[in-house]
């Protein structure tokens, strides 16, 4: 009995260090949705995550291509993501809800598996990343504008939708233009 019981410690001990380690736990102890429901906080949360990794990762293409389509279209994503930054921090000031103070594990990886590319790799597949996540975050907003119970999460989503329309078609034109250089 007592060794089973110390067993049972010993795997949730390691389960809070893995848990510490990893960030996420202190991640969602900084965490408050305020007055926003879980889900409207939950999707401002996600949206404000894909757009410090949007910035981020338009910030590492500058760096690592010299294609003009390519700096062209990470220069607008750190423009207009930092811009929806910014007003996603407003809204959750006013609602009395924290939000991450850096990326989740998923964001993270991504970036450093993007980083690790050599400069014509990384424009395919900084391409076909900008492409595959602009039409899946295209439809969390389509989402949010119609489902959000709180106005500002509801009116953010709605206004958000023409920008990521216009990334949606930015990216595509972007791809293509990546694969016809691409040898």
């Amino acid at each position: 009995m007592r060794k089973l019981m110390s067993m049972k410690i010993a795997v949730v001990a390691a389960g809070v260090a893995a848990l510490i380690n990893s960030g996420a736990l202190l991640q969602a102890a900084d965490e408050s949705h305020g007055t926003l429901t879980r889900k409207d906080y939950k999707f401002l949360r996600d949206a404000y995550l894909g757009n410090l990794l949007e910035v981020r990762l338009g910030e590492l293409a500058k760096q690592k291509t010299t294609k003009p389509t390519v700096q062209q279209f990470a220069e607008q994503m750190i423009k207009d993501h930092s811009k929806a930054i910014d007003e996603m921090k407003k809204i959750a000031t006013q609602k009395g809800a924290t939000l991450p103070d850096r990326l989740s594990h998923s964001e993270e990886s991504e970036y450093e598996r993007l980083q690790k590319h050599s400069a014509i790799d990384f424009e395919k597949s900084y391409a076909e990343h900008m492409v595959k996540d602009h039409q899946k975050v295209f439809k969390e907003f389509q989402d949010a504008a119609k489902t959000a119970e709180d106005p500002d999460v509801k009116r953010f989503a709605q206004d958000s939708l023409p920008t990521l329309e216009h990334h949606q078609q930015m990216a595509q034109q972007m791809e293509s233009s990546v694969k016809q250089q691409t040898p």
